[in-house]
């Protein structure tokens, strides 16, 4: 196994749980916690794959990818009291998730042959579009429409891994600096509550 698939099944496994999480088990049955999981868990890197093309969808071309998703949503049933005290538990998955998402959206889409830049777009839509969904079926104002920085620390990510590329470092390296990367940010910003300036007009609301 490579380094960016070991990746891409934990980043699978991180949104899945992380979705489960946000779905609020106790007022779900099996299915709709489930379908919440599955859905984070798969709908970044299913767009990506359909802007770009790119058939079969990853989850129905390899196997483990589902496996990948029903072990976040187990292991989201079987700890739940216990994930659920850690105020950063749900925190600390999703940034683990778009971190390793960010990162392999954008080598998928180098891989298509896109320019650089359409593939760090690629990029940040992988890592951001899954939770886009799940916080829309949870009834949540989708985090990247909030204040604080997070699509931006994916695209902050993807530009990195693009230069590191670039000098060029070994694949592995460049994966592994460029998500520390993404989660420093998201870590520095939530702590220092930092955020990008208002749309001109948005203090009138």
């Amino acid at each position: 196994m490579t380094i960016q698939y070991i990746l891409e099944l934990a980043g699978t496994f991180f949104f899945s749980l992380s979705g489960a999480l946000a779905s609020k088990p106790r007022e779900q049955d099996w299915f709709g916690a489930t379908f919440i999981g599955f859905i984070t868990a798969i709908g970044g890197g299913s767009l990506r794959d359909v802007l770009l093309g790119s058939y079969p969808l990853v989850w129905i071309s390899d196997i483990r990818f589902l496996y990948a998703i029903l072990a976040g949503i187990l292991v989201a049933s079987l700890l739940y009291p216990a994930l659920i005290k850690l105020r950063r538990t749900f925190f600390l998955f999703d940034t683990l998730g778009i971190a390793f998402f960010t990162i392999l959206g954008t080598e998928k889409a180098l891989r298509a042959g896109v320019a650089p830049e359409i593939a760090a777009m690629m990029g940040m839509f992988t890592a951001v579009m899954g939770g886009v969904i799940r916080d829309t079926l949870t009834n949540e104002v989708p985090i990247i429409f909030r204040k604080e920085i997070y699509a931006t620390a994916c695209l902050a990510g993807a530009v990195s891994y693009l230069l590191l590329n670039a000098i060029p470092l070994p694949r592995p390296a460049s994966f592994l600096i460029a998500s520390a990367l993404i989660i420093l940010i998201r870590l520095l910003a939530v702590k220092y509550r930092l955020s990008l300036p208002r749309f001109p007009g948005a203090e009138k609301e």
